[in-house]
């Protein structure tokens, strides 16, 4: 792990400052871009990619998003449930990318929550299973487009109800000026744990688990590099979850996957550089490394980014490229350590060996 001292005054004004090894890309508004697992600089513990902006981890490293799969064995049902996703005939869709508008690109977006924000108190549809608290919700908060209204929200400071990194996702999203905002359902991470969300509970998706930390990042694929898995949906899901997924959302079909369910690219699946660039090269190289988790119901094998303006059609279509068909479920079990938690057993410790083969 490298530790990372960067002036994070001069990447306020733009500059690039820090002693990291892993390549750094500033955002519009100099907001900060690191594909590196870094210490933290609080208490010592590997965290995992710092999201652009903060100081705050996409979880720790050890998280099970953040764990390479391409070690671990072929689930047993891998088979069944790509034939029920059609991995056959189906090739891979971004689920994000530019539009018409240049304004209002494809993608989910996400903002970080500036210092004194007031917090809303939202009236939650599915509040039972929710995490009922104010959210650092506002007018300027981007909410995404078409049904599902993702709100995704990164407070860097802690406040009066939540420690500082916290991650605030919520599905549905009305927000109100009249006191009166809504959400489907809401829930909230600290960034620097690697708890779940209580068995049995949604969040802003189905299956229970966190949208940022699994979408596409435009600053991770421009550095070359991104350390975690993907998320992407299916049409057709099994009214069961596999850890770390905390929730199911399905129909009474065992030959569909479950939430949770893991998906690696094969290492020997190519693309040439002709048709393939090197932001193209860097997701094959993470979908082969980290996998794609199973995250919602949704069109077979959309998976999704970030909403960015800097994204091109060029950038997209090249990965309109990879058939599913190239994919295999893997069998992630032997990663947890506790049910409760998405810290996971790590390649090359004795433990992993023994357990995962």
């Amino acid at each position: 792990m490298a530790t990372c001292r960067t002036n994070w005054a001069r990447v306020a004004a733009g500059v690039v400052a820090s002693t990291c090894v892993a390549a750094l890309v500033v955002a519009p508004g100099g907001a900060l871009a690191s594909s590196h697992k870094a210490e933290s600089h609080l208490e010592g513990d590997p965290v995992g990619t710092i999201l652009p902006g903060t100081k705050c981890p996409a979880f720790p490293a050890d998280n099970v998003w953040n764990t390479p799969i391409n070690a671990l064995p072929v689930n047993a049902n891998s088979a069944t449930w790509l034939s029920s996703t059609a991995a056959s005939t189906t090739f891979l869709h971004p689920d994000y990318g530019p539009s018409s508008n240049p304004k209002k690109p494809y993608g989910i977006p996400w903002a970080i929550v500036p210092a004194r924000t007031k917090f809303t108190s939202i009236k939650l549809l599915y509040a039972s299973q929710s995490d009922r608290r104010p959210y650092p919700l506002t007018a300027a908060t981007p909410i995404e487009g078409g049904s599902d209204r993702h709100a995704l929200m990164v407070d860097p400071a802690k406040s009066a109800t939540s420690p500082a990194c916290a991650l605030f996702e919520t599905y549905d999203t009305y927000y109100r000026a009249t006191g009166r905002s809504t959400a489907g359902s809401g829930a909230v991470w600290n960034l620097r744990s690697n708890a779940l969300r209580p068995a049995g509970f949604t969040s802003a998706d189905a299956a229970g688990l966190p949208i940022l930390p699994g979408l596409v990042n435009y600053h991770e694929v421009a550095s070359g590099a991104m350390d975690h898995a993907i998320r992407f949906t299916a049409q057709c899901t099994q009214t069961a979850y596999l850890w770390p997924a905390r929730h199911e959302a399905g129909q009474d079909d065992a030959n569909c996957p479950p939430m949770g369910a893991r998906f690696r690219l094969n290492a020997s699946f190519s693309l040439p550089a002709s048709g393939c660039s090197t932001f193209c090269q860097t997701v094959l190289t993470t979908m082969k490394t980290y996998g794609l988790i199973l995250a919602d119901n949704g069109s077979n094998w959309y998976f999704q980014g970030t909403a960015d303006t800097r994204w091109t059609y060029a950038d997209v279509d090249q990965l309109k490229q990879i058939p599913a068909s190239q994919f295999v479920a893997v069998d992630e079990s032997c990663l947890m350590i506790a049910p409760n938690s998405g810290e996971a057993l790590q390649p090359g410790t004795a433990t992993f060996t023994q357990r995962c083969g």
